[in-house]
């Protein structure tokens, strides 16, 4: 939106005023170009916008991406993929001794990360990751 805003004030007789203070005030606006899909991930959901406009506005040095229009749509992640979960799980059992359902339940704390999984169950004794 800001893009186009200083796009259109460019072409109009007052639009160079407009302009040159978006610069002096240390402004820059650019679109980012193919935007095909943006995905904001949050802890319950994923937000997806299909097609949408993005615009790169930097002040200062700080960067602020605007995201405009599209088709919005949300999508529980799933927590474990079946196939892969399973054999994901399996693997974080077997490196750290501990039950299927201790592997599943690090899994999902550490959002598919084995490594992170398997750290967190070999950090936790025996006894609490059962209780």
């Amino acid at each position: 939106m800001a893009y186009k805003a200083l796009k259109a004030a460019r072409g109009k007789p007052g639009g160079r005023d407009a302009a040159r203070m978006m610069q002096k005030m240390g402004m820059k606006v650019d679109e980012v170009a193919n935007v095909t899909r943006v995905i904001i991930k949050t802890d319950s959901k994923d937000i997806m916008i299909e097609e949408p406009s993005v615009t790169l506005v930097t002040i200062q040095g700080q960067a602020m991406y605007q995201i405009a229009g599209g088709k919005v749509s949300e999508v529980t992640p799933q927590a474990l993929p079946t196939a892969t979960g399973e054999q994901d799980a399996e693997l974080v059992a077997q490196q750290t001794g501990r039950s299927l359902d201790d592997a599943k339940k690090a899994l999902l704390e550490a959002g598919g990360d084995l490594a992170k999984a398997i750290l967190t169950l070999k950090d936790q004794p025996s006894s609490q990751a059962q209780a």
